[in-house]
């Protein structure tokens, strides 16, 4: 599977950002709109940088309470990827989870660099709050989530919400996340090269996202002095990966900050393993992981709410 992927898939440092979109772009498989939703709604909000677009996931549900509502960032290195990469990742978490989803069509890097993207869904996360309840979500209990730079995302808006005084979210929930910029762990020395993701590929991300200026928390959230304070922590890495062993590090931060974490690693599998549902490993792995979001949601449990 993984010499498959490599054959396949592009090396990101020898395209143009625009280009590299495109080549992407172009072996995407059609959209398959599965699973069915009850509505997906495009939406468009004011963000920091102009139009902001949002699309609103709500599934079947038999509850008939509020849902939860997850704010989601896409990954694809701060470049690429889109509303439309993601979609089958949302709609299946959506109905697995039994949430409102809320995907994030944030600016993407090096035409708009850090911390363009964490503003955006920053804003995206204040709109959720403000408007939850239009699509059957529960205003207090919206999380964060994000697989890869989203994870970043994610982190770092957790961050911003904090500091700011932006209601309170239940949860982050951070999918083998790129926390950092530290290239010489454990797991970068072991799988930067031939394991699909590479050292030389996530240096470049970091170079088209923040090229000059690492050192905010909201760029780099190992960069804040506290994460107390901070909603409770979901962090899922990949054994495979070259960022797994700084999200196990920010897992272990979190804890020992005051924050309740679980984290969990999927052995034998490699960086954005979870957007394959034709993978016959993702499906188990799936089910494990919406299981965890659910618990850290705690779906189900009146005393949540």
């Amino acid at each position: 599977m993984l010499a498959v992927l490599e054959a396949g898939f592009p090396d990101v440092t020898k395209f143009p950002a625009a280009e590299l979109r495109e080549v992407i772009a172009s072996r995407r498989a059609p959209l398959a709109y599965q699973p069915d939703m009850a509505t997906v709604r495009d939406v468009t909000i004011d963000g920091p940088g102009g139009d902001l677009k949002l699309r609103v996931y709500v599934p079947h549900s038999e509850s008939n309470d509020p849902l939860p509502v997850i704010v989601f960032a896409h990954g694809g290195g701060f470049v690429f990827c889109d509303l439309d990469s993601h979609d089958e990742f949302c709609r299946s978490m959506a109905d697995a989870v039994d949430a409102v989803i809320v995907s994030v069509d944030y600016r993407l890097a090096p035409e708009h660099r850090a911390p363009a993207a964490m503003e955006d869904v920053y804003a995206a996360l204040l709109w959720t709050a403000d408007n939850a309840g239009e699509y059957g979500g529960d205003p207090d209990r919206i999380a964060l989530a994000g697989d890869s730079a989203g994870g970043n995302l994610a982190a770092t808006v957790a961050l911003a919400a904090r500091d700011r005084g932006a209601p309170r979210l239940a949860a982050q929930i951070l999918v083998y996340p790129v926390i950092d910029d530290e290239f010489t762990t454990e797991s970068y020395t072991k799988y930067g090269v031939g394991y699909y993701n590479t050292t030389d590929a996530m240096r470049w991300y970091w170079d088209q996202y923040a090229p000059e200026d690492r050192s905010s928390e909201y760029v780099v959230p190992t960069r804040a002095a506290t994460l107390a304070g901070l909603p409770p922590a979901l962090v899922v890495t990949a054994e495979l990966d070259p960022p797994c062993s700084s999200g196990e590090y920010y897992a272990q931060r979190l804890a020992a900050d005051g924050v309740p974490v679980v984290a969990h690693r999927f052995d034998g599998l490699f960086h954005g393993f979870l957007t394959f549902p034709k993978l016959s490993l993702t499906g188990p792995a799936r089910l494990e992981l919406w299981q965890m979001i659910r618990d850290v949601l705690k779906v189900g449990d009146s005393s949540a709410r």
